[in-house]
């Protein structure tokens, strides 16, 4: 099949009677995209982004009804928008209890299988290790070169001018993995369990350098977003291999 990558030609487009089925759209802006007497059967969409916006099917914008469904599926989720230090605590527990419950639950022979496309369960450990540094380490507590070298770079780092140089080029063994996901998930707990209200109040810059001025307790639910949200993913993942 033909791969479009980087063009904006479809902008504004209009498609009539044209067949999408089997169609995959990775990293792409579909924002405002209008769809009639279209079929959806087993139309499938992730979106990271999808609560900063609306989600409109028939008229009905599921995307509170998205966000409640993950809620009774990830107990404690609710808990990544609080807004006082006891609040992320208890998110904070409940994120890692299920992360615990994940990674104990994944025979050796699925910790480096992937779906196609997907990050398996090793590389997001990695990636979550890379989410701690930046927002804790860099953000909040400004240490200079907060990145560990095993550390899952995303997509689209070196357009951003990130230096790649920082991060080991071979994967690392999963038993290390484990052993820096740890000692990351122990800072995080450090530093929640003597976060003040005040504390939380005071900004910080973006550690990915855009013009955004997050709050500690800002940069703390992001990491609570990208707990959730990858533990998902790998959920969604490991149930396919299996």
């Amino acid at each position: 099949m033909t791969t479009y990558s980087g063009t904006t030609g479809f902008e504004g487009a209009t498609f009539v009677k044209a067949s999408f089925k089997g169609a995959t759209l990775r990293f792409s802006d579909v924002s405002g995209v209008t769809m009639r007497s279209v079929d959806v059967d087993g139309l499938d969409i992730d979106s990271h982004d999808l609560f900063f916006g609306s989600l409109i099917v028939n008229g009905v914008d599921v995307v509170p009804l998205v966000d409640a469904e993950l809620n009774r599926q990830f107990p404690g989720r609710e808990l990544q928008k609080a807004q006082t230090p006891e609040g992320l605590r208890e998110g904070w527990v409940a994120v890692q209890s299920a992360w615990q419950t994940t990674v104990a639950g994944t025979p050796p022979d699925l910790v480096d299988a992937h779906v196609e496309d997907e990050w398996s369960l090793a590389q997001t450990l990695r990636h979550l290790v890379l989410a701690t540094d930046a927002w804790l380490r860099g953000a909040i507590l400004r240490v200079p070169q907060p990145f560990h070298e095993i550390g899952q770079i995303f997509t689209g780092a070196d357009e951003m001018g990130f230096d790649l140089s920082v991060f080991r080029a071979d994967p690392p063994a999963y038993a290390e993995i484990l052993a820096v996901r740890a000692e990351r998930q122990r800072l995080v707990t450090d530093f929640l369990a003597t976060a003040t209200a005040e504390l939380l109040a005071e900004e910080r810059e973006d550690p990915w350098g855009g013009d955004w001025r997050p709050s500690v307790g800002d940069c703390v639910r992001v990491i609570l977003e990208e707990e959730w949200a990858h533990l998902r993913y790998v959920r969604r993942d490991l149930a396919r291999l299996r």
